[in-house]
């Protein structure tokens, strides 16, 4: 459940909360131990995933800036603060990757951008009218995918850890993810007020959920690499349960949206 009653009392909440990723706990890295133990090779692409998709942040927060959601003050305020710490995130993959003898260098993020597909950069300007077209109803949209793939990312890096048992990751990894349940629990509780206050929004929001979304970072990058990773952290039952508790049922809880099975769906469709 949600602990606030309005908006006031989320983004009040969200600026209370102190940063996880802190100087003192960037000294705690011991990077120096990075190549002592092995990582597993099926999981450098998926470290690089996270590293670009959290890097990507700052495309989707110049999006929406140009929206309704990114003009509502609550939400701006809070985005401006998410988009630097997920840079940060993307940063730390990053010198992981680099101490483990993963090939990147100092202009990644350049490449990596210029590998964003056309098609994306046309759904994105057609995405933006749509928003506004629809006004501020489209929030609930925005905040609800946001939840699903914030909730994505956190089990992903808890996932992740699990099965890499590389400890120096598992440290990083474990400090990135309170910040990224911060995040979370952020998205869903607007999410949820937004849903309360329109049968419109949840209507809106459940057609479009069920209809057009797709796992966090797909379309920045191709399809194929966003399976790569969810048949890497989730295959089999057990995987499928972890998203169906954890993210699809959480979602489910929003007004409107009980029925709602597109993430286990999309999940239980990448399974080899």
């Amino acid at each position: 459940m949600s602990l606030f009653s309005s908006e006031d009392e989320a983004i009040n909440w969200y600026d209370k909360q102190e940063r996880v990723l802190t100087k003192d706990f960037l000294n705690t890295i011991p990077w120096q131990e990075v190549k002592q133990h092995k990582l597993e090779e099926q999981f450098f692409p998926v470290v690089m995933y996270m590293r670009d998709v959290e890097r990507f942040t700052e495309i989707y927060y110049n999006e929406l800036k140009l929206t309704p959601t990114g003009r509502d003050q609550h939400i701006r305020k809070f985005m401006d603060k998410w988009s630097q710490e997920e840079i940060l995130h993307a940063e730390l993959l990053n010198r992981f990757l680099e101490e483990a003898g993963f090939p990147t260098d100092d202009k990644w993020f350049e490449k990596a951008k210029a590998k964003i597909p056309m098609k994306y950069k046309v759904n994105s300007k057609i995405n933006s009218l749509a928003s506004n077209l629809f006004g501020k109803d489209f929030s609930a949209v925005h905040m609800t995918w946001g939840a699903i793939n914030e909730l994505s990312t956190l089990n992903g890096y808890k996932r992740l850890w699990e099965l890499a048992k590389h400890p120096v990751l598992e440290h990083i990894l474990r400090g990135i993810a309170r910040e990224e349940a911060v995040h979370s629990f952020f998205y869903w509780s607007l999410a949820k007020l937004k849903l309360e206050g329109s049968h419109f929004a949840q209507h809106i929001t459940k057609y479009i959920i069920e209809h057009f979304w797709t796992p966090v970072g797909q379309g920045t990058k191709p399809a194929e690499e966003a399976n790569y990773v969810i048949k890497t952290l989730f295959s089999g039952a057990e995987g499928l349960s972890i998203m169906s508790n954890h993210v699809n049922n959480r979602v489910a809880q929003l007004p409107g949206l009980s029925q709602l099975t597109k993430v286990t769906d999309r999940v239980a469709a990448a399974q080899p």
